[in-house]
C-alpha cells in the first residue's frame, strides 16, 4: 500500500534511483521532456503481462475447483461416508490457511514467479500420481487426505505470491481494476470448477485429477510469457546495513521495511519473520479495521455456512430438493454478478458507501431471513450479501497493493488468508451445532449479532472518510 519506485517502470513513467539528485539546467530540461515524452498509460485489458497472469491464475482456480469437487465424490462412492467426504473441505481450508503464513515469507525472500511455477508442477505431478492410482483401484484414504494437504499446502504458498504481483505489473491507479478482476476470476472458477469435476467424475473417476493436472502444467507455462518481474529488486546486504535496533538511515523503526521505491532506491531485502505480516497490519488503520470486521463476517456469512443454513432451514420448512438447489442456485449467483460489477462500482462508488453497504447488509439479511417465509426469497437474501463479496474484495486487496511495500507484500497476504481462512470452518462449524440446538431463527439470530460486532469498528472516521487506493499510493 506504499508507492515504490519500480511502478514507475511499469507504467511507462520516468524513475530511477538517480532522479533525486540536482543537475544542472540542462539535465533539468531534459528530465522534464522526457516526463512529457513518457508513453500513455495502457488500459488494463492491453496489459499484457497481467493479462497473462490472470489467465494462468484462472486455469489453476479452475483445477483447483474441479478438484476439490472430486475428492468428496471419490470418497462417497468408494467409502459412502459422508464424514470423511465433509473433512475434506474443513482440511483443506487449515492447511491453506496455516501455510499462508510461510508462503507469504517465501514470496517475500524468494522469485515469485519461480514460487508459483514450483507449487504448480507439484500439483501436476501430485494429482498425475493419485489419478493413475484411482485408475490401478480405490486408493486408501490416507493416501486421498496426503493428497488433499500437499495441495492445499502448495495453493497457501503460491496464493500469496500470485496475489502480490499485481503491485509489479499494474500502476497504482489500476489496482482496483486489477483486484476487482482478479474477483471475477475466483468466482468464475467457482461457479464453472465444481460442474467440471462432477461432469468428468461421471465420466471415469479419475478424469478429474488428470485433467486438473493438465490445467496446472497450462498455468505454470503460461507465466513463463510475462516479462515484468513479479517483484520490485533487493539490494544485497552489506556490512554497513544498520543491526536490530540501530538507527536506520530511512527512520524507520525496529524491524519495519524499507520504502521499497518511494525515495527511488529498490526495496532491502525482506526482514523479519512469517508473523511480520500481522505487525504490518497492526501499525495500519485502514487494513486493520477492514481485516477485523473481514474476520468477523466470515465467521458469519461465509458461503459453506450460508449454505448450510439455507439447506437446514429449508429441510425444516419441507422444501423439495428442487427447490432447495434452485434457492442455492440464486442465492451463490450474488458472487458472481458482485465480482462482475466490481470494475464499475469501484469507478464511480466512493470506498467509504462501498463499506456502508458490505458492512450492514449482513445484520439486515440475517433479520431478514428470520422473518421471510417460504425458501425461494431466502435464496434473494442471501444473494444481496454474497454480492458484496467481489466489490469488498476488490477493495481490500486493492489497499493492500496500494499501502503494502513490495518486500512485505507476502507476509501481509499471508496473514490476511490465515485470518481468512481459519474463520470459516468456525463458522461454520458454529452454524451446525447452533441449528441443531435451537433452530434456523436462532442461526440467524446468531448471524445478525456477529454482524453488529463486525461492524462495530468500521465506525471510525479513517473509515468513513477512506479515499481510494490510489490515492493513498501516492
Amino acid at each position: 500500500m506504499t508507492t515504490e519506485s519500480t511502478r514507475a517502470g511499469a507504467t511507462g513513467t520516468a524513475g530511477s534511483a538517480g532522479a533525486s539528485e540536482v543537475t544542472g539546467p540542462a539535465d533539468a530540461a531534459g528530465a522534464a521532456e522526457s516526463t512529457e515524452s513518457a508513453a500513455p498509460e495502457k488500459p488494463l485489458f492491453r496489459n499484457r503481462d497481467f493479462q497473462a497472469m490472470w489467465i494462468s491464475q484462472f486455469f489453476a482456480a479452475v483445477a483447483k475447483e474441479s478438484a476439490e469437487i472430486a475428492y468428496p465424490l471419490l470418497i462417497l462412492a468408494t467409502t459412502g461416508s459422508a464424514t470423511y467426504a465433509g473433512a475434506v473441505g474443513a482440511v483443506q481450508l487449515v492447511v491453506a490457511g496455516l501455510m499462508s503464513l510461510p508462503g507469504g515469507s517465501l514470496t517475500d525472500r524468494f522469485d515469485r514467479r519461480m514460487t508459483i511455477i514450483l507449487c504448480d508442477l507439484a500439483r501436476v505431478v501430485l494429482l498425475t500420481l493419485f489419478g493413475l492410482l484411482v485408475i490401478a483401484g480405490e486408493p486408501p484414504m490416507a493416501v486421498i487426505f496426503a493428497i488433499v494437504v500437499l495441495s492445499a499446502a502448495c495453493l497457501g504458498i503460491s496464493n500469496p505470491a500470485g496475489l502480490a504481483a499485481i503491485k509489479q505489473l499494474v500502476p497504482p491507479s489500476q489496482f482496483t481494476q486489477a483486484t476487482a478482476q482478479n474477483q471475477i476470476r475466483f468466482f468464475g472458477a467457482t461457479v464453472i470448477g465444481p460442474p467440471i469435476g462432477g461432469a468428468f467424475f461421471g465420466i471415469a473417476r479419475a478424469l478429474p485429477f488428470l485433467s486438473a493436472a493438465v490445467a496446472f502444467l497450462i498455468s505454470a507455462v503460461l507465466l513463463l510469457f510475462i516479462k515484468k518481474p513479479l517483484q520490485a529488486p533487493r539490494e544485497a546486504v552489506t556490512d554497513s546495513a544498520p543491526a536490530t535496533g540501530d538507527a536506520d538511515p530511512e527512520g524507520r523503526k525496529d524491524g519495519e521495511e524499507g520504502k521499497d521505491g518511494k525515495d527511488g532506491k529498490p526495496g532491502k531485502p525482506a526482514k523479519g519473520g512469517m508473523l511480520q505480516g500481522f505487525r504490518f497490519i497492526r501499525r495500519q488503520p485502514v487494513i486493520l479495521i477492514l481485516l477485523i470486521w473481514a474476520m468477523a463476517s466470515n465467521m458469519a456469512f461465509n458461503h459453506s455456512g450460508m449454505f448450510l443454513a439455507l439447506i437446514a432451514t429449508a429441510e425444516h420448512r419441507d422444501a423439495s430438493e428442487a427447490a432447495i438447489g434452485t434457492t442455492l442456485a440464486v442465492a451463490g449467483s450474488g458472487g458472481l454478478i458482485g465480482s462482475l460489477l466490481a470494475g464499475l462500482v469501484l469507478k464511480w462508488v466512493k470506498p467509504s458507501l462501498i463499506i456502508v453497504y458490505a458492512v450492514w447488509i449482513g445484520p439486515v439479511a440475517a433479520v431478514l431471513l428470520m422473518l421471510t417465509p417460504g425458501v425461494l426469497p431466502l435464496g434473494v437474501i442471501v444473494a444481496c450479501v454474497f454480492v458484496r463479496a467481489g466489490v469488498v474484495n476488490a477493495l481490500i486487496y486493492g489497499y493492500i497493493a496500494a499501502l503494502v511495500p513490495d518486500d512485505l507484500q507476502g507476509r501481509v497476504l499471508g496473514a490476511v488468508g490465515f485470518v481468512g481462512m481459519i474463520a470459516q470452518p468456525l463458522g461454520i462449524f458454529s452454524i451446525g451445532v447452533i441449528f441443531d440446538l435451537a433452530g434456523p431463527t436462532w442461526v440467524f439470530f446468531f448471524m445478525a449479532v456477529a454482524g453488529v460486532l463486525a461492524a462495530l469498528p468500521t465506525l471510525t472516521r479513517t473509515i468513513r472518510t477512506l479515499p481510494a487506493p490510489h490515492e493513498l499510493a501516492s
